[in-house]
């Protein structure tokens, strides 16, 4: 599976011959809207954890180019799906069998609306399981212990959690998750896009390597594979 970072919290993931986006905000972006092409984004699904701006402002866009599924809960998908949109409409604690393999719709704790100020249900992340991989992607979220309750039905390849501080959980409470999903191999996302958010990429680096656990930062439109 090889991982694409499009700045903030948006993934461009590949495998076999499938693809999907997650929360895509790249266009309003000053840090990525240079570094990614999103003409070059042509997904199979389109995953949205939740309804803020920072997380669905190109969904529509990428969307009607790629004729891509949006995967999220009942009150995005419906959103997106009366705009015209392909949707398929989840819920917390629901997993659901697609041609690539299994999405589980997790916890997450933290607030979810459209710009407008429409609800935009709660919040949650993905379990992304393929026959080969496994990864979690946390979405905006605390710290919380739902998370302990994963790995007694994943065996996680990788986790990918927000590190960026006081709109969701920092590097601290990221290596307590770490721990907590029973996975010491972290990619960490919604970071440094604007200065509430900003981290020293050292000491997160070394922080982790402290607690024996790999953090993985990487620049906007890099990859890495697992």
């Amino acid at each position: 599976m090889k991982i694409t970072f499009l700045g903030h919290a948006g993934l461009y993931l590949e495998f076999d011959s499938y693809s999907i986006v997650v929360d895509p905000f790249i266009s309003g972006n000053e840090k990525a809207k240079e570094k990614v092409n999103m003409d070059e984004l042509n997904p199979d699904f389109i995953l949205v954890t939740h309804a803020h701006q920072d997380h669905i402002l190109d969904v529509s866009a990428i969307a009607k180019k790629s004729d891509a599924t949006i995967v999220s809960n009942y009150e995005i998908a419906m959103y997106f799906q009366a705009k015209g949109l392909k949707v398929h409409p989840m819920n917390h604690g629901g997993k659901r069998q697609f041609d690539f393999g299994t999405v589980k719709y997790t916890n997450a704790i933290h607030t979810s609306s459209f710009e407008d100020g429409t609800y935009g249900g709660q919040p949650g992340g993905f379990i992304v399981q393929t026959d080969k991989k496994c990864i979690y992607i946390a979405g905006d979220t605390s710290l919380t212990m739902d998370m302990k309750l994963i790995p007694m039905s994943y065996a996680l390849d990788l986790t990918i959690l927000p590190i960026g501080d006081n709109f969701t959980m920092g590097i601290d409470d990221a290596i307590s998750a770490s721990s907590f999903v029973e996975c010491s191999n972290v990619l960490g996302y919604h970071f440094d896009t604007f200065g509430y958010i900003e981290i020293d990429h050292a000491e997160a680096i070394s922080k982790f390597e402290k607690a024996g656990k790999k953090l993985h930062l990487l620049d906007i439109g890099a990859s890495m594979t697992i």
